[in-house]
């Protein structure tokens, strides 16, 4: 049952007007930012109060246009959007304050560019997470591809003119030649855009056909970068550490995966999905991803280069647990978007400081590190468990349910390759702490990564500032409470995977 409101649309203006405020205050830093910070608080109580309803299983609705009737441009906001839209304005928040002290609040007029552009970024994810149809849906997840460009590109080198290409080409080509045409014939089989729990499709609207518009939405969402349309994200990896950290924790990859939520359960339905084996091909697409970017990070020294590829697997355990089709597998997905951003941007956070105290980006580079930079280390390691999936953490949790999914839907080979990409991932994250914790430390010179060696070392390293370390802290916290007491959460990922 619908309860119409406008709080759904005051949560995707409360950026929006942040946005405009942080333009508007361009010239008085710290205001310009705080005005994000503001802005982020007053979303995140909006999303707050719609919580009630939709754990009553009640959805919230606002219509923003019905210039077609057949193709409104609306919002309706259930359990699922609930769980994208507060991690992502929570996260929006944390990352503002970090961002301040990554970057500074002096008065370069780049950095309201910046601010402006991230405000705008939650909106369209607010956009996505709230969006009634598959119209609504594919307008905002476009605007959010375009929004974001400019922030890929920030630091404005050649790197990161070619880094943006490679972004635009990947989420505007797939978007145009596959998502769209998807949409399309959707609404040419089914008479409707609109997004229906357990599927608009009925059985016998020809399965080859329905195959193939599956597979276009699974290959067209090139944001949930499953193999082979994953190469944009490590290229994106050239903009600066805020912005990696809003691309693979707060909007972007999560809006993909969100995208394929939608598509699974609300265009296909489980029913109709498990008819026509669209689990079984699911499954066989993100096994090879998870196999195949863990194998590829073990490789890797760049830290970011490591967490990008470490982003991709992750992505297709979230895509793995809806596609396993059962009760536990849907539960663990979800949980696991969750969880996973916490836990990621934990780790971007973690490097970024490391980076900024001392200059090193590679792992060969960090001897000795954690004992300089206790609180930065110490909530990196909180951060990789949770990824590798160890206790007590939220990772931990979300894996146990995968696992236990798997096993409901009889997917044995699934379950080694969950096994196995968990003792690969250990393998990556477990050489970055052993170098940084237990490895003597290594001098550090004053020309920082790739400085010059005639340069006389820098006598120790301490810890970053205050605003970098207190988001970077408060993450990991969250990790490690959602892995101890993860029952409230748990009550709301339920209702978003819709368990019974």
């Amino acid at each position: 049952m619908d309860s119409f409101s406008v709080a759904p649309l005051l949560a995707l203006l409360a950026p929006v007007l942040g946005a405009a405020g942080t333009v508007a205050l361009r010239d008085r830093p710290p205001a310009r930012e705080l005005c994000g910070v503001a802005a982020g608080l007053v979303q995140l109580g909006i999303i707050v109060t719609m919580v009630p309803t939709v754990l009553d299983g009640r959805t919230v609705s606002f219509t923003i246009s019905t210039f077609l009737p057949e193709a409104a441009i609306g919002l309706r906001v259930d359990a699922l959007g609930v769980v994208l839209a507060g991690t992502s304005s929570l996260l929006w928040i944390l990352t503002t304050v970090y961002s301040m002290g990554y970057l500074g609040t002096g008065p370069d007029r780049a950095l309201a560019r910046f601010h402006g552009y991230f405000g705008l970024t939650i909106a369209a994810t607010m956009g996505v997470a709230f969006s009634v149809n598959l119209l609504t849906l594919y307008l905002f997840y476009e605007a959010l591809t375009i929004i974001t460009y400019p922030l890929v590109t920030h630091t404005r080198t050649p790197e990161a003119a070619q880094g943006g290409k490679r972004y635009l080409a990947y989420q505007l080509g797939t978007g145009v030649a596959l998502l769209l045409p998807a949409i399309v014939l959707t609404y040419t089989q089914s008479g409707t855009f609109d997004f229906v729990p357990g599927g608009v499709f009925d059985a016998d609207d020809g399965g080859p056909l329905l195959v193939l518009i599956y597979v276009l939405f699974l290959v067209g969402i090139a944001k949930a970068a499953l193999l082979p349309v994953h190469a944009w994200l490590p290229a994106a990896m050239v903009a600066p550490v805020p912005v990696s950290a809003l691309l693979h924790a707060v909007a972007v990859v999560n809006v993909g995966v969100f995208t394929v939520f939608r598509v699974v359960l609300d265009v296909f339905g489980t029913d109709l999905a498990s008819e026509l084996h669209l689990g079984t091909v699911t499954l066989a697409v993100t096994s090879v991803t998870i196999l195949m970017t863990s194998l590829y990070a073990l490789r890797l020294d760049n830290l970011k280069a490591i967490l990008a590829y470490s982003t991709i697997g992750q992505l297709s355990y979230m895509i793995l647990g809806v596609a396993l089709l059962s009760d536990a597998g849907r539960t663990g997905g979800v949980l696991h978007l969750v969880g996973h951003a916490f836990a990621k941007i934990t780790l971007f956070f973690a490097v970024g400081s490391v980076y900024l105290a001392s200059g090193r980006t590679a792992v060969n580079e960090l001897r000795g590190i954690g004992r300089q930079m206790r609180w930065t280390m110490g909530a990196f390691v909180i951060g990789a468990l949770s990824i590798v999936g160890l206790p007590p953490t939220v990772g931990f949790i979300a894996k146990y349910f995968l696992f236990l999914g798997a096993a409901d839907a009889g997917q044995w080979l699934v379950i080694a390759v969950l096994a196995v990409s968990t003792v690969l991932s250990g393998g990556y994250y477990l050489r970055v702490m052993r170098v940084a914790l237990l490895e003597p430390p290594a001098p550090l010179l004053a020309g920082g990564s790739g400085g010059d060696p005639s340069v006389l070392p820098k006598p120790s390293i301490t810890e970053s500032p205050a605003l970098v370390v207190g988001p970077l802290v408060v993450t990991a916290a969250v990790t490690l409470l959602l892995g101890i007491a993860p029952g409230p959460l748990l009550e709301l990922i339920r209702a978003a995977a819709r368990v019974p």
